[in-house]
């Protein structure tokens, strides 16, 4: 007879952590997904210098909740909303006329821009040379 017998596998922490009940999105930090970024506005494209100043604020982003960024200025670690009729790129199909796009400052000045899904936020475009919208 194997020991096995009738002993219940231990689930690992993090599952234990998944099965709790949803946290309020809003208290937590953003996570940065870089799946859906648009071709000719990848971080591909940025220098060495810019991917380190990029990674450098998304490290300062990371330490605030989303409910704090929106409270942030817009040039700071904050963000801003960008009206999608004002974006000069092609708005992949799959970013419904629902979806909010928002801008983080990602190299000095020059957004990332792209949308909240709960904690997420998905990048689209790295607009390092200020050419996706009009700045003002």
């Amino acid at each position: 007879m194997s020991r096995l017998k009738g002993a219940k596998p231990k689930q690992s922490q993090l599952l234990k952590e998944r099965a709790e009940p949803a946290e309020n999105p809003d208290l937590k930090p953003p996570l940065f997904s870089f799946e859906y970024l648009q071709k000719g506005y990848c971080v591909g494209d940025c220098t060495n210098d810019e991917r380190g100043g990029m990674l450098d604020r998304i490290r300062a982003i990371s330490q605030l909740s989303w409910q704090q960024l929106r409270q942030t200025q817009r040039h700071g670690l904050g963000y801003e909303k960008i009206e999608r009729n004002a974006i000069k790129a092609a708005v992949p199909d799959f970013v419904t006329a629902d979806v909010s796009l928002i801008a983080f400052r990602a190299i000095g000045k020059a957004p990332m821009v792209g949308f909240r899904q709960g904690r997420i936020f998905n990048v689209l475009w790295v607009d390092r040379v200020f050419t996706l919208y009009d700045h003002g």
